[in-house]
């Protein structure tokens, strides 16, 4: 079983790259043995995992708890890790935060920004440990920004993120995750860097596609992005197999429960 690499990820362009969250031992072992090339342990756990409104409230510990759960199912795929908020401020915190999720079991990092993290992008990986890069609508900026904002849609947006998609790889980047960006300008990204643009939201332009697995399965029925199809409606099944637990449970005598 040959295990997926940030090199082999990086040589991956236009080969349709597919990633997918995960948070914990069963379904990190059901998707990597499904095949998927990347899987994340996303500060997206906030709010699909721990019930958090958005993804501000997660911290390293948190991270750190899920990612050696993950670990421990993953075979093939190559595992990546969120730095959460406030954990790369600067280049030392960066590649020491970094480092942690490395000894956890991460095979790279992930970190939000473009231009204005290309020194904790150069930092972490001049320190020997992959970085993937994160650009577009960035989920630890919600609370400054109001809301999760779909982005490129003037001329002077669509420019500053060329900019940025060009800045993380020039910086070291081995790829970099497209959100929530205009598809046109997705497309324009993806034409004008070498390294693997992974959209979410983005349109089919990207040189592959993540996706928050709860999104996919329809884990949360209670909410389904704009942007996802999903899969399977594992939400309700969910709920049909423990109101059939209830109804039989309930439905039992005491003399039959006695004799059971």
């Amino acid at each position: 079983m040959n295990r997926v690499t940030p090199d082999i990820v990086r040589k991956a362009k236009r080969q349709g790259i597919t990633a997918l969250t995960a948070y914990d031992y069963p379904t990190a072992r059901l998707l990597d043995e499904a095949g998927i090339d990347v899987l994340l342990v996303g500060d997206s756990l906030g709010m699909v995992v721990l019930g958090l409104p958005d993804t501000t409230g997660v911290g390293l510990d948190d991270i750190l708890h899920h990612l050696r759960a993950v670990s421990r199912g993953v075979q093939r795929a190559l595992l990546v890790a969120d730095l959460p908020i406030n954990t790369y401020r600067n280049p030392e915190e960066a590649i020491a935060s970094a480092k942690k999720l490395i000894a956890a079991g991460a095979h790279a990092v992930k970190l939000e920004g473009g231009t204005a993290r290309v020194e904790q992008i150069k930092a972490i990986a001049n320190a020997g440990i992959p970085v993937m890069a994160h650009i577009g609508m960035l989920p630890q900026r919600v609370r400054e920004e109001g809301g999760y904002k779909i982005k490129g849609k003037t001329s002077e947006e669509s420019q500053s993120l060329v900019a940025d998609a060009k800045a993380v790889e020039n910086a070291g980047a081995f790829a970099v995750v497209l959100e929530l960006v205009i598809p046109k300008v997705a497309n324009e990204i993806t034409q004008s860097i070498q390294i693997p643009t992974i959209g979410i939201g983005s349109g089919k332009g990207c040189d592959g596609q993540i996706l928050v697995i709860h999104d996919l399965i329809g884990y949360s029925p209670w909410f389904i992005p704009k942007h996802v199809r999903p899969e399977a409606a594992v939400g309700d099944a969910i709920s049909k197999a423990a109101a059939a637990f209830i109804a039989k449970v309930k439905g039992t005598s005491g003399n039959e429960r006695e004799r059971a």
